[in-house]
């Protein structure tokens, strides 16, 4: 199910809400809860139901981890602890390796060996990386006693919770099932429902009005049929995934948060104005903020964080953005896309290390370039287009726009492009606006008419970008 689909916002949504709260005012918390578990599971099965089955069983085997685990500190039998999580981060990354990664296995050894194995055309569990590191995580901490002895119902509601469900943010359970528990979670907030509403029509609105509309660009030069694009036709293409990407991924996130805080659940910021870093760590603090803080708690600090000497600081900080580019999907224009933000930060590292500054004006600008040209191998189907666009990034013989692609994309664009650039920089983003007002007829009247402007512009039901990783 689409957050920008009819169904969800005049029917899922609505109705969940009512009766989560009704059952609540009726003293049937352990049945409200359950509610939003089947609620959540229709959600996510509404595409594919086998896809319900994938997510209860892996939900039951890492409880079922988990639980073995506690026992075992409970009885000093911590030295088994190890064995059993080892044990289950391996089934979970092979659950995982089999959905997403086996087509592009077979497709290497092919390459490489001249061999013709047939693809398996597996079909990705929507959400199964993001769920999969979630449940790793709580696996990790169970195995250090860091864990409460959560009842089943409980844990799987922290799983397949539907507003993170799909795409994130990556939530822990340290900052997610004690909300549930809460008694004020359980009483209808007219405040937080206001608040959600707006942060959802923000959301929407990025999504439908703006992601969507670059898209048309990002599709003309990534998708060009000729294989050649003058350097006009590839920055247009270039800067419009730049801000494609940022609009639908934070218009997503902000429907998410919207839609938890309408049950009382504060969802962790994800952006925090990523495109107005000055270099590229101060840019992974900000964008996608909980997928920055898993890889730094369960990749980062593992191999050894920032200790044992300058060579493994930059072994680390490397292996853990490639592990990241990795994440996010099978194909070497990720892999690329990691390694080029590993040297990147190891760079940065190198930089602060040294006390080399850079005014801040250059800083911005050398970061932003770089993050959007890295952008160029996400957004590319293979190293083939890839390179097509970088070639155009750097062709000087054609500074302007051929006839076909001018037909679809103007030189207005670019005006475009600098508007959405000074909204970026210059405004508040829109949780900031949302959690800190208070509910007012103009804040009211402005989130209606995005909502109203959204719907009228629906030209079917795009998917969100993250929902394919």
């Amino acid at each position: 199910m689409y957050f920008n689909s009819y169904i969800y916002l005049v029917f899922f949504l609505p109705l969940v809400v009512l009766g989560y709260f009704k059952l609540n005012k009726l003293r049937m918390s352990i049945a409200a809860r359950g509610l939003l578990v089947a609620a959540s599971l229709f959600f996510y099965s509404y595409w594919e139901p086998a896809y319900a089955a994938l997510i209860l069983f892996s939900v039951l085997f890492n409880f079922s981890l988990g639980t073995v685990m506690s026992a075992n500190l409970k009885g000093e039998k911590t030295a088994r602890n190890k064995a059993v999580l080892i044990f289950g981060i391996i089934a979970n990354l092979a659950l995982l390796g089999y959905y997403k990664y086996a087509d592009f296995f077979i497709e290497n050894v092919n390459m490489a060996l001249g061999t013709t194995y047939p693809a398996l055309e597996l079909i990705l569990p929507l959400a199964i990386s993001f769920f999969t590191f979630q449940q790793i995580a709580y696996l990790v901490d169970s195995s250090k006693g860091l864990t409460k002895e959560y009842d089943f119902l409980s844990y799987c509601l922290f799983v397949t919770f539907f507003p993170q469900l799909i795409a994130g943010p990556i939530v822990h359970h340290g900052e997610m099932m004690p909300q549930f528990s809460r008694k004020r979670a359980r009483v209808l907030h007219w405040d937080n429902i206001f608040r959600g509403i707006v942060i959802i029509c923000i959301g929407l609105f990025k999504k439908v009005i703006i992601a969507d509309t670059l898209a048309v660009n990002v599709a003309e030069g990534f998708e060009a049929t000729g294989g050649v694009l003058t350097f006009a036709e590839a920055w247009c293409s270039t800067l419009s995934f730049t801000f494609q990407i940022y609009f639908d991924f934070s218009g997503y996130t902000d429907m998410a948060i919207g839609s938890a805080l309408m049950f009382n659940i504060n969802l962790p910021l994800n952006f925090n104005s990523p495109y107005k870093a000055l270099d590229i760590q101060d840019f992974w603090r900000r964008w996608h903020m909980t997928l920055s803080r898993w890889l730094r708690d369960y990749v980062y600090i593992p191999l050894g964080g920032s200790k044992n000497g300058k060579i493994r600081i930059y072994r680390n900080l490397f292996l853990t953005f490639l592990i990241g580019g990795i994440w996010h999907g099978a194909g070497w224009a990720f892999v690329m896309w990691g390694v080029l933000h590993g040297l990147a930060t190891c760079l940065q590292r190198f930089w602060k290390s040294n006390s080399i500054r850079i005014p801040k004006p250059i800083a911005w600008a050398m970061t932003f370039v770089f993050v959007a040209v890295a952008w160029v191998f996400f957004r590319a189907k293979n190293m083939d287009s890839a390179w097509m666009v970088l070639k155009g990034l750097c062709s000087f013989d054609n500074l302007g726009f051929d006839r076909d692609y001018a037909y679809h994309v103007g030189r207005g664009d670019w005006a475009n492009l600098g508007i959405l650039l000074l909204i970026i920089l210059f405004t508040k983003n829109s949780v900031e606006i949302a959690r800190k007002c208070k509910p007012n007829l103009l804040l009211l009247i402005a989130a209606v008419a995005m909502f109203v402007i959204s719907v009228l512009n629906f030209t079917g039901f795009s998917e969100f970008l993250y929902f394919n990783f």
